[in-house]
């Protein structure tokens, strides 16, 4: 018998196998769109998956996530609270192979010892929309499979409520981005294949503010998160003269012109805040974000740089917005 009870099918050995090739296709895109499969490798992106088959066939939600889990002996002896999760009632099928098998159907060089067939686990945008999220991130045009799986891993961590990916950028059930989650892909809702073209409209109907990621953005992120704490500490807001406290005044605002530019740029600073509902959008690793999407946001972003880098990547820049966000929402 197999680890959930069923009777196991032949140990399989031959790489040339039918059966392999289907699975190895799945790292490709167009067997992917066909199907509307793709692969799950390695312990934690399997684990994760059963955990949301187990509770979808819980719920009565039906369906399921997994199809099949493949996996070697050696990797469900080190993973005991995998092999619990095969052993569950309404666990897929488990079909034990050789490390040899693995290998082959596997996109990477060095398998871990499980991979997991799983359906397209996306959301539809409507569906998002109308749950009420206080926090999305929205990729617009990137392709790195790396930057977009950090980034889906970043809103996971930072309790978002969704990662929304426009048609032009990377297909996360790509392997390589679904390795990047590290499991997150299968904690939260996942919207893909949106058109740019009236989302910012649809986000702000929402009730989301929308702001942009953008390296020339004329309200500093610093200045964004005193504002913030200003409020939360009720020693009135930056550029106002509340008599006390210790957070900053007028000259602290964002110093990217003078006069009439200054003082607007105070005035947008006090009308944005990170405690709000917000969708950041984060732009292409090498051109950002086009000048019609950032101008079609409340507001520009810029993460400060203290250092001599020019440039923080898109991952890392997603992750410092996000949890700045985060952190005010959650000390409202």
């Amino acid at each position: 018998m197999t680890v959930n009870g069923r009777p196991q099918a032949p140990l399989m050995t031959n790489t040339q196998a039918d059966r392999v090739k289907e699975v190895a296709r799945l790292a490709g895109r167009p067997s992917r769109l066909r199907r509307r499969e793709f692969l799950a490798e390695g312990p934690q992106a399997v684990r994760e998956a059963l955990r949301l088959h187990l509770e979808k066939h819980d719920d009565g939600a039906g369906g399921g996530v997994v199809v099949d889990v493949y996996a070697t002996a050696e990797a469900l002896e080190r993973h005991e609270d995998i092999a619990d999760l095969l052993a569950s009632g309404g666990a897929p099928i488990v079909r034990m192979v050789t490390a040899e098998v693995l290998a082959a159907m596997s996109s990477t060089v060095t398998p871990q010892g499980f991979i997991a067939v799983c359906r397209f686990v996306d959301s539809p945008l409507d569906d998002v929309l109308a749950s009420g999220p206080r926090l999305v991130a929205v990729l617009v045009e990137v392709r790195d499979p790396g930057n977009a799986g950090t980034i889906i891993r970043a809103a996971d961590s930072a309790g978002a409520d969704a990662v929304i990916l426009t048609g032009s950028s990377v297909d996360p059930y790509n392997p390589k981005t679904v390795r990047s989650t590290v499991g997150s892909l299968f904690h939260l809702p996942i919207v893909i294949g949106v058109e740019l073209e009236g989302l910012t409209e649809r986000l702000r109907s929402a009730g989301m503010t929308v702001l942009a990621a953008d390296g020339h953005g004329t309200i500093s992120l610093d200045d964004l998160q005193d504002a913030s704490a200003a409020r939360r500490f009720g020693t009135g807001e930056p550029g106002q003269d509340t008599g006390g406290g210790d957070f900053p005044s007028s000259d602290a605002l964002p110093a990217r012109g003078s006069g009439l530019e200054a003082r607007g740029a105070a005035e947008h600073v006090r009308s944005v805040r990170l405690e709000d509902p917000g969708a950041w959008l984060f732009g292409n690793e090498a051109q950002g974000l086009a000048a019609e999407v950032t101008e079609a946001a409340d507001a520009r972003v810029a993460v400060p740089i203290y250092g001599s880098a020019e440039s923080l990547n898109v991952g890392t820049a997603a992750t410092v917005c996000l949890y700045a966000s985060a952190r005010a929402q959650r000390l409202v």
